[in-house]
C-alpha cells in the first residue's frame, strides 16, 4: 500500500464502500475541512477506468472536500492510501473496519456487506477475527437474510422497529407473507414485540430451556432466537407429555432422596415465600415444585409451611426460652391497633389507596392473590387471531406505556409478572412519584389483564363502555373455519346479504354461504360491500341466530356440522 495525492477528479466511490447508496450528514466534518483540508488519508484502490481510483474508506471527506472546492472553485488533491486492486473482501472489511465503531450502521446495511463477504468467501469465523466481534453477533447479522427483502425494506424506512424485524427472523417465509398480509390490510393489525411472538408459536410460547427432559427426545421443530438467548419449542403439543414425565420422574427421584414430601403447584397458582420456613431434609423439609403456563418449572428446596415449621421448632427445643420483651398477644396487640390507625388515615388519602392497591395487585403481596388471565385457545389457530386482533394490538400498546412507566420490563408478555420481581414498597413508591392520570391508565392495564375470559364481567362492561366490536374485530378465516352449522351459515347471508340471497342459496353447501358472506364483506363478485358487520354473538349484549331444537341437541354437534368442506 502506498500514500499518494490524487487530484479529485479521479476520485468516485466504490459500490463496496458501504456508505455508497446512503445520503451523508457533513455538518460536522464541514467546518473542519473547510479550514485546514482533509489531513485522514482515503482509502482507495485502482479504478475500472485508467487513472482513475475508487473509494473503499472516506466518502464522508471525499464529498466534503468536493464541496469547498465547488464553493472554491478551485481543484485539489486529496492524500489517498492506495489498496491492491482485485480483492474485493479485502476493500468490503477494509470500508466496514473505519466505519463500525465510529458509526454503527444499521443492521440491513451490515447483513448487505456481511453477505458480500460471505460471497467473496470470507466465513463467519473471519467475519468476526476482523471485527472484533463475536460470532453469534455476525450471525445475528445474517440472519436477517432469512426475511423477505420488503421487511427489511420496511426496517430502513423506519416503518417497523428493529425488534419486530429480529421477531421475524425466526418466522418462515409462509408467515412472513402472512405478516405482511395483516401489515398491508387497513382493517387488520399486524402484531408486534411479545404478541408477534405469541402469534408465530400459536400463543404458546415455551423456551427450550424450560424442559427438564433431553431435547432429544422432543421430535418436534426447535426455533432458534439469534436476537435473544432463548430458543422455543415450535410444537407446543409434543412438549406437553414430555415435560409431564420429566415432572413426574422428578418427583420420584425426591422421595426416592428422602424428602418428606413434593408437591406440585399448577399453572395459576404460586409459591408464596413469605407462607413458608426453610427447614433441611434431614428435619422434613419439602420439595414444591411450581409449573407456569410457559412451561417452566421452578423448584424451592426444603420448605414447610410457616406455622408446621414453629410448631417443629417448639417441639424439637422443649425447654421455654427466655420470656420475650414482646409476647405474641401484645405483639397481636400492638399489630392490630398500628393496623387499625393506618387505615383509619388511608380512608381519608384515595390516592395513596389507590397506588398501594395497584402496587399490591402487581406484586401479588401479604393477603393479594392477583392471576392473569391467560387467553388459553382451544386451537393455535384462535391464539394466533386473537394476537392480530386490532383490540389486542390497542391493549398491548397501552401496557407497554404502563410497564415503561413503572421502569418494569415492557417485553414481559403482561404487567403483572413484570411487576413481581419487584417489591411492593418498591412498585408503591415508583407509583408515589406519577400523576393520577399516569396511575390510572395503570390501573385500568392491570384490571384488564385479571379480567376473566367469558365472565358475566365482560358482558356487562361491554354493555356498560358501550363497546363498538365493529372497530375492534373483523372476521378472519379462523371465524369462518369454526362455524360448523349450516342453519347458522344461513342465517348469516340473510342478515348480511339479504333474505331473498339466502333463500335462494339455502340447498347450496356450507364452502358456498361461506363465500357469499367472504364476498359480501369484501365487495368482491359484484356484491355490495357489508362495513363493519359483527356477528350478534360478539354483540353486547350478546344474542344468538337460533335455538337448537330437542333433536338437534340430541343428535349432538357431529350431525349438524358441514360435511364434505374443504376451506
Amino acid at each position: 500500500m502506498k500514500l499518494e495525492h490524487i487530484d479529485l477528479e479521479r476520485l468516485c466511490v466504490s459500490p463496496l464502500n458501504m456508505r455508497a447508496k446512503k445520503a451523508l450528514d457533513l455538518a460536522n466534518i464541514l467546518p473542519s475541512v473547510r479550514k485546514h483540508g482533509v489531513l485522514v488519508p482515503l482509502l482507495v484502490r485502482p479504478g475500472t477506468e485508467i487513472d482513475r481510483y475508487e473509494i473503499v474508506a472516506g466518502r464522508r471527506r471525499f464529498e466534503a472536500a468536493s464541496a469547498v472546492a465547488k464553493d472554491d472553485g478551485q481543484t485539489v488533491a486529496l492524500p489517498c492510501a492506495i489498496m491492491e486492486a482485485g480483492d474485493d473482501a479485502a476493500a468490503l472489511e477494509a470500508s466496514l473496519i473505519e466505519n463500525f465503531a465510529r458509526l454503527d450502521p444499521d443492521e440491513v446495511t451490515q447483513w448487505e456487506t456481511f453477505a458480500r463477504l460471505i460471497r467473496e468467501g470470507r466465513n463467519v469465523e473471519d467475519i468476526a477475527a476482523t471485527f472484533g466481534i463475536t460470532e453469534r453477533l455476525v450471525r445475528r447479522i445474517l440472519a436477517l437474510g432469512n426475511l423477505l427483502p420488503r421487511i427489511r425494506t420496511l426496517y430502513r424506512q423506519d416503518t417497523i422497529d428493529a425488534a419486530t424485524m429480529r421477531h421475524l427472523t425466526m418466522a418462515t417465509k409462509a408467515q412472513q407473507k402472512e405478516w405482511l398480509a395483516l401489515y398491508d390490510s387497513p382493517d387488520s393489525y399486524a402484531p408486534t414485540g411479545p404478541r408477534l411472538k405469541e402469534w408465530l408459536f400459536g400463543g404458546e410460547l415455551i423456551a427450550t430451556k424450560a424442559a427438564l427432559f433431553d431435547l432429544a427426545a422432543y421430535k418436534g421443530p426447535i426455533v432458534s432466537d439469534l436476537f435473544g438467548e432463548d430458543s422455543y419449542f415450535a410444537d407446543p403439543h409434543a412438549f406437553w407429555p414430555l415435560q409431564h414425565e420429566a415432572i413426574e420422574a422428578k418427583h420420584h427421584a425426591y422421595v426416592e432422596d428422602g424428602w418428606a414430601g413434593v408437591e406440585l403447584i399448577e399453572p395459576g397458582r404460586y409459591f408464596e415465600s413469605w407462607e413458608y420456613e426453610k427447614c433441611a431434609k434431614d428435619r422434613g423439609g419439602r420439595i414444591y415444585m411450581v409449573l407456569s403456563n410457559r412451561g417452566e418449572v421452578e423448584i424451592h428446596e426444603g420448605f414447610l409451611p410457616r406455622r408446621e415449621a414453629w410448631r417443629q421448632e417448639r417441639r424439637e427445643n422443649g425447654t421455654k426460652a427466655d420470656r420475650p420483651e414482646v409476647t405474641t398477644a401484645l405483639r397481636n396487640y400492638l399489630d392490630l391497633h398500628r393496623h387499625a390507625a393506618v387505615r383509619a388515615r388511608l380512608v381519608s388519602q384515595p390516592g395513596i389507596a389507590l397506588r398501594l392497591m395497584i402496587a399490591h395487585a402487581i406484586t401479588t403481596s401479604g393477603l393479594w392473590l392477583v392471576r392473569v388471565e391467560p387467553q388459553r385457545a382451544e386451537k393455535p389457530a384462535i391464539a394466533k387471531s386473537i394476537a392480530a386482533s386490532p383490540g389486542e394490538a390497542l391493549f398491548d400498546e397501552k401496557r407497554r406505556e404502563a410497564t415503561a412507566l413503572l421502569g418494569l420490563d415492557i417485553e414481559a408478555p403482561n404487567l403483572v409478572s413484570a411487576g413481581r420481581r419487584a417489591g411492593t414498597m418498591e412498585l408503591y413508591q415508583q407509583l408515589a412519584g406519577l400523576p393520577d392520570d399516569a396511575v390510572l391508565a395503570i390501573a385500568a392495564v392491570v384490571m384488564g389483564e385479571t379480567l376473566e375470559v367469558g365472565s358475566s364481567v365482560i358482558d356487562e362492561l361491554g354493555d356498560t363502555l358501550s363497546v363498538d366490536m365493529g372497530g375492534l374485530w373483523q372476521a378472519d378465516e379462523v371465524f369462518f373455519d369454526l362455524i360448523r352449522n349450516k342453519q347458522v351459515l344461513s342465517a348469516l347471508v340473510a342478515e348480511i346479504a339479504g333474505t331473498e340471497t339466502a333463500t335462494a342459496n339455502s340447498g347450496e353447501t356450507g364452502k358456498i354461504l361461506k363465500g357469499i358472506i367472504r364476498d359480501c364483506l369484501a365487495g368482491e363478485n359484484g356484491r355490495t360491500k357489508v362495513e363493519h358487520w359483527v356477528p350478534r354473538w360478539l354483540l353486547f349484549p350478546a344474542t344468538s341466530y337460533r335455538t337448537l331444537s330437542e333433536s338437534d341437541a340430541d343428535r349432538g354437534e357431529e350431525e349438524v356440522e358441514i360435511g364434505n368442506e374443504s376451506d
